[in-house]
């Protein structure tokens, strides 16, 4: 999976044994997502390839207002930019001077760049959710419901409430895998982060699927 596609769309080993929990995964997921009003964070990314090789990395920040508002920028090596407003998301290239705009539908939520700005019973909805203790650490593992997603398996580990790690894993083993920092959650977030107007002389690409 490239780095575009999963932005479009998204270990330390502790001395203690993992428990995988499957009966209340889906609903600790929900209590803890839906306290959730806003989140930012800075992140950083790496993807893997199917032996761990790391292939790319980048860095960025993120903002989320929910429902359905998200920004996600990344800030190197390669500059590119998601921004929803909740009702259609844009995908911004710098360097290729170039915009893919779409409406935000039930699809483009599945990619792990907007999954966070959805309602928690939409989240457990769509998947099936596993969950592992491992001392003060939580990790919830996602499997699609629907097979058109960009990823097999989502990993989402918690330390507390705050959301510590993403990591997708698609058809071809390649692993997505993103670390956030600084996370500043239910805190005031400037609705103009959600709002993006594509400057001039950008080639547009409109999508209605």
């Amino acid at each position: 999976m490239s780095m575009k596609k999963t932005l479009a769309a998204l270990t330390v080993t502790l001395c203690v044994p993992i428990s995988a929990l499957a009966s209340d995964g889906a609903d600790r997921l929900a209590a803890i997502l839906e306290p959730l009003e806003t989140y930012a964070a800075d992140f950083e990314q790496q993807i893997l390839d199917g032996s761990g090789q790391r292939l790319q990395e980048a860095r960025g920040r993120m903002w989320l207002s929910r429902p359905g508002k998200f920004r996600w920028e990344v800030e190197a090596p390669y500059e590119q930019l998601v921004v929803s407003g909740g009702e259609e998301v844009i995908l911004y290239d710098p360097d290729l001077e170039q915009a893919t705009v779409q409406p935000l539908d039930q699809r483009v939520t599945h990619t792990p760049a907007l999954l966070l700005s959805g309602s928690a019973d939409e989240l457990t909805d769509s998947y099936e959710v596993t969950r592992q203790q491992q001392g003060a650490s939580e990790t919830f593992i996602l499997a699609p419901k629907d097979p058109d997603t960009l990823f097999e398996e989502l990993k989402m580990t918690f330390r507390g409430e705050a959301l510590d790690m993403l990591q997708m894993t698609d058809s071809t083993g390649q692993r997505t895998a993103i670390g956030f920092d600084n996370v500043r959650m239910n805190e005031g977030v400037d609705e103009s982060r959600f709002a993006f107007d594509i400057p001039a002389g950008t080639d547009v690409i409109r999508s209605t699927q």
